[in-house]
């Protein structure tokens, strides 16, 4: 589920620019380097798969799952914030937040009418699941829920899922940090996604161009005032 538009909206939605205006403008200002940084990240990217924290408490292992996810490919991100305080973090994102997609909903009930009005699949992680992570089918849009990290995913969720998995733990200890379950499982997903498919990528050339353009506006701290300017506003 690709959420960009090839309109971009600046100074507070004052000003809107389309993405042929931030590749003539803006795209060619950026470092050689940073180019070809861009273009190589954006041929990777995949939607199909987002990421969903449900009710998470720290913001640690907020931060450590968007930069793995973003780090592996996966550019769509939704996090589901029922707490009213969260504890502080000292783990930051390397910016990773900068290069995502994050959905914040309120309620669970928001976000799986969202999921299911699109189409995409539920699939949470709970220990009382017996399918393993590596039996399902990730070649079409799903939604990796991870939950609380006490509860797990909450009721309202299980009852929701189109599938329940677990991540095989032959050893004593019965569950992983909410941050290295995100990992294996979007590992998983990334090396599963290759092999059946030959790319995690699910991005279209219009797409990419798309995100070139968002990218480039997320680099360039002057870019929407350089618009301001070349468009003439």
């Amino acid at each position: 589920m690709f959420p960009l538009e090839n309109n971009f909206k600046l100074f507070g939605g004052q000003l809107t620019a389309t993405t042929e205006d931030v590749m003539k403008h803006v795209y060619p200002l950026l470092t050689p380097e940073r180019q070809k940084k861009i273009n190589q990240v954006v041929t990777e990217r995949c939607f199909d798969i987002s990421v969903v924290l449900e009710s998470i408490y720290d913001r640690g292992n907020i931060s450590a799952v968007m930069r793995t996810a973003e780090g592996l490919g996966f550019a769509n991100f939704h996090i589901i914030e029922t707490f009213e305080k969260f504890k502080n973090a000292n783990r930051v994102t390397q910016g990773a937040d900068k290069w995502v997609e994050a959905k914040k909903w309120k309620t669970s009930a928001e976000a799986i009418a969202y999921f299911k009005k699109n189409k995409i699949r539920i699939c949470v992680t709970s220990l009382e699941a017996s399918k393993p992570l590596h039996a399902i089918d990730f070649s079409t849009p799903l939604a990796l829920v991870l939950g609380n990290e006490k509860d797990g995913v909450s009721k309202e969720m299980l009852a929701a899922a189109d599938e329940r998995v677990i991540i095989p733990m032959p050893g004593f200890v019965q569950s992983f940090n909410i941050s290295i379950a995100g990992a294996l499982s979007l590992y998983h997903i990334f090396s599963d996604r290759r092999q059946k498919q030959g790319t995690n990528a699910d991005v279209t050339p219009e797409q990419q161009q798309i995100l070139k353009a968002a990218y480039a506006l997320r680099t360039m701290d002057s870019a929407e005032s350089i618009l301001k300017n070349k468009l003439g506003l």
